[in-house]
Order: C-alpha cells, then sequence, then structure tokens
C-alpha cells in the first residue's frame, strides 16, 4: 500500500478520502489501514464474509505468501469497512460520478466494481484477470459467467483487472472478460465431469492439469492457484455453495489428499 500511495504521490497530492474493497481476501485489504484517515466502503456482502472468516483468512494468506505480506507487523488487524451498502451505491467527487457496483458472485460472494460512467473505467477487481491465473479458491463458478456478462455490459472501454495490465480498448477488454470465462469454465466443467463419475479430488486435480496446462499454464501463478482451485470447484461440483473457510488445517488436508491420491473425508465437507 506504500508503494501505491508512493506511485499516487507522482501524480497528485489530493487526500486519498475513499478506499474500496474489491472483496475480502487478506492479500488485497490489509494495506487499507496505511491509508490515514480515507474512509473504507465494501459490500455488505463482503463485511459479513470478514465477520465469518476474515481472521481465518487472513492467518491462511500469510502462512500461504509470506513475500505479499511485507511490513506485517504494522498490520493493526482485520480491515474493516467504515461504510457499506447494498448492491450498488455512488459518490460524487465534485461532478465526478463514481457507481460502486456489488456486481455479482465470482472469485467470492461480495464482488465490487468500480465504474466511472462518464469516463466508461471499470475497475473490476479480481472478476477479471488478464494474462494471470484466477484465484477460484472461494469462487463460485456457476454464477462466475454472468458476472462477467454483468461487467461487460456496463461498457467499459478502459478496465483495470485484478491482476495483469490495464486494458485500453474494447478488444482487449474483451480479451480478458473471455479469457476469465474460459479458464473458469473449463475448470468446472473437468469438475462435473470428475464428479459424475465418482472420481476422487486427486484424479480431478490430474485430469485439469493435463487438459489446461498446455492452454494456460504460461499464466502467472498457474502452478499455485491450481490446487485451491480444482478444490474448490470439486466442492461446488459436489453441491457445496458456500465455499469452505480456508485454515492451515485445510490446507494440509487438500494436500494430503492431491499427493496421497486420497478422497477427502465426506464428515469434513461442510455444506
Amino acid at each position: 500500500a506504500r508503494d501505491v500511495i508512493a506511485r499516487i504521490r507522482q501524480v497528485t497530492d489530493k487526500p486519498i478520502r475513499h478506499i474500496v474493497l474489491s472483496h475480502y481476501h487478506a492479500v488485497r485489504v490489509l494495506g487499507a489501514s496505511a491509508y490515514e484517515g480515507a474512509e473504507i466502503i465494501a459490500s455488505d456482502v463482503t463485511r459479513n464474509l470478514i465477520v465469518e472468516r476474515g481472521q481465518q483468512d487472513m492467518d491462511s494468506e500469510i502462512g500461504r505468501f509470506p513475500r505479499l505480506f511485507r511490513g506485517k507487523e504494522d498490520i493493526p488487524g482485520l480491515t474493516w469497512p467504515h461504510v457499506t451498502f447494498h448492491k450498488r451505491m455512488t459518490l460524487w467527487l465534485g461532478k465526478r460520478e463514481v457507481q460502486i457496483i456489488h456486481i455479482g458472485r465470482s472469485h467470492t460472494a461480495g464482488d465490487t466494481v468500480v465504474w466511472l460512467p462518464k469516463e466508461k473505467v471499470c475497475f473490476a477487481g479480481d472478476t477479471v484477470e488478464f494474462g494471470a491465473t484466477p484465484y477460484c479458491g472461494d469462487a463460485h463458478f456457476t454464477d462466475w459467467p454472468a458476472t462477467l456478462a454483468a461487467v461487460k455490459a456496463l461498457g467499459p472501454e478502459r478496465l483495470v483487472p485484478g491482476r495483469g495490465r490495464s486494458l485500453m480498448n474494447k478488444a482487449e477488454i474483451e480479451e480478458g472478460i473471455a479469457g476469465t470465462s474460459a479458464f473458469t469454465s473449463d475448470l468446472f466443467a473437468i469438475a462435473k465431469a470428475g464428479v459424475a463419475k465418482g472420481a476422487t479430488l486427486k484424479q480431478v486435480y490430474d485430469e485439469a492439469m493435463a487438459v489446461m496446462r498446455p492452454k494456460y499454464g504460461h499464466w502467472v501463478i498457474f502452478e499455485h492457484c491450481m490446487p485451491f482451485n480444482v478444490s474448490r470447484a470439486y466442492d461446488e461440483a459436489k453441491g457445496i455453495d458456500h465455499p469452505r473457510i480456508w485454515t492451515a488445517e485445510r490446507d494440509l488436508e487438500m494436500w494430503r489428499a492431491l499427493e496421497q491420491g486420497g478422497e477427502m473425508k465426506s464428515a469434513e465437507i461442510r455444506s
């Protein structure tokens, strides 16, 4: 966050008054404390997810990605929004209209985009990625295509994805949306087919890697994301709508299932 602030200060010295949380993941929101005095805004669903699983997510992500949490000793704790909204809210920054929209379920249940209708600029969060592997460990695969369609329906001419460079024309935006849609749809189709045949998590993972690595393996963080992505796709294919909370214990459970080829015990799968 301090790096981002330094870049902002190369452009403007205006105060940073508002911070929008695109979703609840710790790697995305814990830097908000660096924006001293700013109002933090989130969807009501995102706040509910912070209440339900924020601490577990923070602990899990710091364990998985220590390099992304430089200066974690300065983090005061979970990031809590000062303002929540249901579905949509509008900020007026002088004459500039800023729409903050809970666009639908995709990367998480509370995914929010920031839309500038006059400028036709969309900050899409992790609903859209570009040249980077979507992290799907807390995803809603069934809903993700409709959420992407809602982003496209806004009619953006510039789009900032969660990962990857900014998309500067409609052709690039179409490529980013289509790529995200193809990845998530391909993965979920493999998981559904595997579950229908009674396959184990290990068997679905091996199939997904064999099919998807040639097409997507060059995308950033592909190897890292796939175990968590397949695990969530497998759960949703088995009818678990609400993603299970990631903890250190659940991480170990997943790795054992993948390394040993064992099935996750049904008693440990919570709906």
